[in-house]
């Protein structure tokens, strides 16, 4: 199961109610197997997921935990989602990227205010990421946790860029908020960090997928506001980045086509800092020294 507030829950991968008998769990599983087996024209991916749904519901005494949101310390899909203290580097003595702004504050904040009107003002919440609580939520409510979740996942491989980049987190425009601002050797990017609950895909220079709104147009939002930011700070961005979890999408880097004068790929998280450290072929600051643009973009930057 991914490990996102959006994932499916088992039972919904299984094909039945979480009110359904053990007999019908049974029956659905195999069913599912049959469905999803790849030598029968099924999904590996999905193969996979209905194996750990299994593993989630299939006992009593396992659907019992499930059910009353208990965690597993083995297993990560029970994680709580709740912010992660601070993490002691693992190796002090490389040098990490210099970093500015809160990634996934503000999202976070948003989700404790919009989970507090759901569950009714005055209401007692102990812990607002417990799992069980956190998966009866609205969708809405839950993407706004996996946004956050992905922004925090995002920003610890940007710090590993190195010292030679700095990264600016949730910059505000007139038009909304660039999740993430890279700027290297490599160019400046435009980073928007997401997790939609499943895959996605790349078709007429746009993001679609199960778990995309037909009125959501990530693509041109990230356009949209980075276009604000370069007339504010005077600079142009060399590449934009859509950034989605391991396995969300079909190849590690996907190109989408052109935004505006750069380049825009849609990026599994595992390739994010590779390809933002290597570079893509052609794509620079435009000759534009590279401390003058830091120092524009310093002055602009302005946080949620």
């Amino acid at each position: 199961m991914p490990d996102s507030p959006l994932a499916q829950s088992p039972y919904a991968v299984l094909g039945v109610t979480a009110q359904a008998s053990d007999a019908e769990l049974r029956r659905a599983f195999r069913r599912r197997l049959r469905e999803t087996h790849p030598d029968t024209g099924g999904s590996a991916a999905l193969f996979v997921q209905v194996q750990l749904a299994w593993e989630l519901v299939g006992t009593p005494s396992a659907r019992a935990a499930y059910d009353s949101g208990a965690r597993r310390s083995v297993s990560a899909e029970s994680r709580t989602w709740a912010p992660e203290p601070p993490r002691k580097r693992e190796n002090a003595s490389r040098p990490q990227a210099r970093t500015h702004g809160h990634p996934g504050g503000w999202y976070r904040e948003q989700y404790l205010t919009l989970l507090r009107e759901w569950v009714g003002r005055g209401a007692d919440i102990p812990d607002p990421y417990d799992p069980a609580l956190v998966r009866s939520a609205p969708r809405e409510v839950r993407h706004l946790l996996a946004s956050a979740v992905a922004e925090e996942k995002t920003a610890v491989d940007l710090a590993t860029l190195g010292i030679a980049f700095t990264v600016w987190h949730d910059v505000t425009t007139e038009v909304g908020k660039i999740d993430h601002i890279v700027l290297g050797p490599t160019g400046l990017w435009g980073i928007l960090s997401e997790d939609w609950g499943s895959e996605v895909s790349v078709r007429r220079g746009e993001i679609v997928g199960e778990g995309v709104h037909r009125d959501d147009h990530p693509v041109q939002y990230l356009a949209r506001v980075t276009r604000g930011f370069e007339k504010a700070a005077r600079v142009k961005f060399s590449a934009f980045l859509v950034v989605v979890d391991d396995g969300q999408s079909a190849e590690g880097v996907e190109p989408i086509g052109r935004v505006r004068s750069g380049r825009a790929f849609l990026v599994q998280r595992p390739r994010l800092a590779h390809l933002v450290r290597t570079g893509i072929e052609g794509v620079g600051t435009g000759g534009t020294d590279l401390f003058e643009v830091r120092t524009r973009v310093q002055s602009a930057a302005r946080f949620v």
